[in-house]
Parts: C-alpha cells; sequence; structure tokens
C-alpha cells in the first residue's frame, strides 16, 4: 500500500502537494476562525504542512491519514521540527474509508476527493468523523476557463471536460449535499506556477543522480513534455480552491 513512485519522486521537494502557498494555507487556517484545542482529521495528509503548521500556529491538534510511507515519515519529522508532535499524528494508512475513533471539529481532504469516489462520496466519509455543527474542508479543482476541447482538457490532466465543474456549478455542487460555503482559499496563477514548476527541478535533480534507473525515463519524459502542457492548458485553464462547508 503506496503512491506509485513517480508522485513521490515528482513532488520530493513539496512540503505542501498542491497549488496553495504557504501563505495561502496560513491565511486559510486562520479564516475558519476556529479556536485553540480544535480537533482535526486530514485525509490524504500528504506531508503534513497543513496539520503541523497549525497546531503550531493556531493551537490545533490532530491526526493525518495518508497512503505515501514517504509522505507519512516527511509529516512525522515536520511535527519533531515544528515542536508539535505531541499535539499531531500521522498514520501510514488508506485514507479511503477511514473514520475518526472520536468526532473531530474539522474534517478535511484538501486536493484527494479520489478517496470517496468523488466530492459526494468524499463528503459522505468525512461527515461520519465530523461531530455535529463542525466544519468540513474539501480541496477541488475547477474550470477557470472553460477547456475549448477534449485535448486541452486532457492536458490539464482532465480525462475529459466533464471531470470537473467551473467555480460557480462546484459551488452549486456543495449546496446540493446539503452544506452552506462558509469560506473558500482559491489558488491564483502564482500559486500554480510555485507547486507546477517545483516539479520540474525536482525531476531534472533526481534524473542527475539517478539517471540508470528504471523510472528514469518516465521522469525524462514528464520533464520533457510537462513545462509547455503546464503553460499552454493548466494554468490558463484550471483553478483550484479549498472550500469550508457546514451542514445546514
Amino acid at each position: 500500500m503506496d503512491l506509485p513512485r513517480i508522485f513521490t519522486i515528482r513532488e520530493s521537494g513539496h512540503r505542501i502537494h498542491n497549488p496553495l502557498t504557504a501563505a495561502k494555507l496560513a491565511s486559510l487556517g486562520e479564516s475558519l476562525r476556529l479556536a485553540p484545542g480544535t480537533r482535526v482529521l486530514d485525509l490524504a495528509s500528504g506531508s503534513g504542512e497543513m496539520l503541523c503548521t497549525w497546531a503550531r500556529d493556531l493551537g490545533f491538534t490532530g491526526t493525518g491519514v495518508d497512503i505515501s510511507s514517504v509522505f507519512t515519515e516527511q509529516a512525522r519529522a515536520r511535527a519533531v521540527a515544528l515542536g508539535v508532535a505531541d499535539r499531531v499524528a500521522f498514520l501510514h494508512a488508506d485514507a479511503a474509508g477511514h473514520v475518526a475513533e472520536e468526532p473531530v471539529d474539522l474534517a478535511a481532504c484538501v486536493g484527494a476527493t479520489w478517496i470517496g469516489d468523488g466530492i459526494a462520496g468524499t463528503v459522505e466519509l468525512l461527515e461520519r468523523s465530523l461531530r455535529p455543527g463542525g466544519l468540513m474542508l474539501i480541496g477541488e479543482p475547477y474550470w477557470r476557463r472553460l477547456p475549448p476541447d477534449e485535448r486541452t482538457a486532457q492536458d490539464c490532466h482532465a480525462t475529459s471536460v466533464a471531470d470537473f465543474r467551473e467555480l460557480p456549478d462546484l459551488i452549486e455542487r456543495f449546496q446540493e449535499l446539503g452544506y452552506d460555503v462558509v469560506e473558500m482559499t482559491l489558488s491564483d496563477q502564482d500559486s500554480w506556477d510555485r507547486y507546477a514548476a517545483a516539479q520540474w527541478l525536482s525531476m531534472r535533480r533526481w534524473l542527475d543522480a539517478h539517471p540508470d534507473d528504471e523510472t528514469a525515463p518516465r521522469v525524462r519524459q514528464e520533464l520533457t513534455e510537462e513545462p509547455a502542457r503546464y503553460a499552454r492548458a493548466t494554468r490558463e485553464h484550471l483553478g483550484w480552491g479549498v472550500f469550508a462547508l457546514m451542514k445546514r
């Protein structure tokens, strides 16, 4: 049980595995207006930056769950480095189906709604861990500009234009599921640049260090193709945001 190796190579230099800068992540935490001692469950927690920095800066406690052994170890090391290892814990496990032992104040899945086979399933999964009146965080792509054709959508790493909604439609989808959207933090193009371009440097440095590795041809192909594809499609068409939800 683990992520394919290409993911950890591509994002080996990332602390945040989404197109969200550190400043935007901090602003998101502050915008929720939650008290110190808030209990958090973060499904698909990656390298733990959200949970660790919010524990340090906002006094939160909680648990992160991620399928990547590499990212989970990075998260544990980050907790030690920030002095919050007594307040947060990270489990190497499949976040799909994970339910907290006790209800939490904030249940999050930021950028991995595949764990619930889409938005509706992820909302239902998070709801099983959330106390009545608690907050839910969902991170999800949306179309900033609707792609003109299916090829452009595929260049944005979608299978088709129908994979994502435009922003108003995404907000309405949350409402259809019985939730009020009470806050949101949206990526901008600079956020996307920092997320995407950092992958290229990580891949190049990995290639220089591992030229004969069996994964090297795939990494080389991605590094050759992805920068222009990103500039042509993803940067122009794909948005991404984190949405705070409260059940009606």
